[in-house]
């Protein structure tokens, strides 16, 4: 099937020039493998306990018998640098311990779903790009995805089942813990392995407990951007000006900065430049999501406490004066990528969606709070993230 991207030379290309991340001996790497598949497992029981929230099937979903299923892309059989899925971990979907590689080739996955429409779009123009252009947006996204990998630790991933690509609800999510990351993290901020790997994944299973209590997230968040990328599609269609097939070769960074937006669960500037308000709009709606899913992981992997994570004071500390460190850095290289990328608002959603969260609990409780994840209704608004009130009076008044 023709697709708007060649996403298997994008795969290679991620592949060849991600870089690998620090050196480690075998027994390092089985260690580290080790705790995060433990920790994985462990950060679950606590997430339901500090949030007050359950997944909508409870029996399904936590079956611990459920073996995880990597698919295709991430079969360990076929790629030896998978370092394997979890066979502790609880069952709100796969979780899977990768390198940086592995990681961009499952994003891919991401991009490709969620541009399925699009592709249907242009399809029934008779307008998907050519081979060439499907090559330069191959090299956009694969740089892209190569160029973010390095940087993240973890990542529950609830819209890259290819299979399921058309339909109203996505099927089950994964999460990624990227091992090479957590090292390299771990060693910079000199702070306990075991506490450092409970911490990340106690982020990461919020995230996954997000969408498992919310079962209609995941097609929500897909169905938003899958309206945006093929809104502006069918406006080019509508245009006259030059060949679509042009301008979509000229916009496709904006496409996969988009697109990696939603992977991260930020906002994505460069896309902008091609929207009308309308879609602007619809952009600031969906980061506004983001913003609440990103600073309810904060908030909650934090107030598990130091009984739990003894050392989660000075870790969160150093993380926060790492992330400051790297905004103030300068326009190096690294810096100028974030910005061209929008992660230059990375910091600040965290920060707008952790202010929203403990207000809207300091008004209503955590029961209260839980009432975001109802509907898509009860989502709070763009105006409502730096608003909270105006979100408590909406819901509960």
């Amino acid at each position: 099937m023709n697709q708007v991207v060649d996403w298997a030379a994008a795969t290679e290309f991620a592949a060849r020039v991600t870089p690998p991340g620090p050196a480690a001996s075998p027994t390092e790497l089985a260690e580290l493998t080790g705790s995060l598949r433990q920790a994985a497992g462990q950060a679950l029981g606590q997430v339901l306990e500090v949030t007050e929230m359950r997944p909508a099937a409870p029996g399904a979903a936590l079956d611990p018998s459920l073996s995880p299923s990597s698919g295709p892309a991430l079969d360990p059989a076929t790629n030896p640098s998978l370092l394997g899925p979890s066979p502790l971990a609880p069952s709100l979907g796969p979780v899977l311990v990768v390198d940086r590689a592995r990681w961009a080739a499952a994003n891919i996955q991401v991009m490709q779903a969620m541009t399925f429409p699009l592709s249907d779009l242009l399809r029934e123009h008779h307008q998907l790009p050519g081979q060439r252009a499907r090559l330069v947006a191959a090299l956009e996204a694969g740089g892209v995805l190569a160029a973010l990998a390095p940087r993240v630790l973890g990542q529950f991933d609830p819209l890259s089942d290819v299979s399921q690509a058309s339909a109203a609800t996505p099927g089950e999510g994964r999460l990624l813990l990227v091992a090479p990351n957590v090292l390299a993290v771990q060693r910079q901020l000199r702070v306990s392995a075991r506490d450092f790997h409970l911490w990340v994944c106690l982020h990461e299973q919020t995230h996954a407990l997000q969408f498992a209590a919310a079962p209609w997230l995941a097609g929500h968040l897909r169905g938003q951007v899958s309206t945006l990328l093929t809104e502006i599609a069918q406006a080019s269609l509508d245009k006259a000006a030059a060949p679509l097939r042009e301008r979509l070769a000229a916009g496709w960074q904006a496409v996969a900065s988009v697109a990696t937006g939603i992977i991260r669960l930020e906002g994505a500037k460069l896309i902008e430049r091609v929207m009308s308000p309308q879609q602007r709009q619809r952009l600031q709606e969906t980061t506004a999501v983001m913003s609440l899913l990103e600073g309810h992981a904060d908030v909650m992997m934090d107030a598990v406490g130091p009984e739990v994570v003894p050392t989660v004071t000075e870790i969160r500390r150093r993380f926060e004066r790492r992330r400051d460190a790297a905004t103030a850095r300068g326009l190096n290289a690294s810096a100028l990528l974030q910005r061209l990328l929008g992660m230059e608002a990375k910091l600040a959603q965290y920060r707008d969606g952790a202010a929203f969260v403990r207000r809207v609990e300091a008004q209503v409780g955590r029961a209260g709070l839980n009432a975001v994840w109802t509907s898509p209704q009860t989502l709070p608004s763009a105006a409502e993230i730096s608003d909270p009130d105006a979100w408590v009076r909406r819901i509960h008044q």
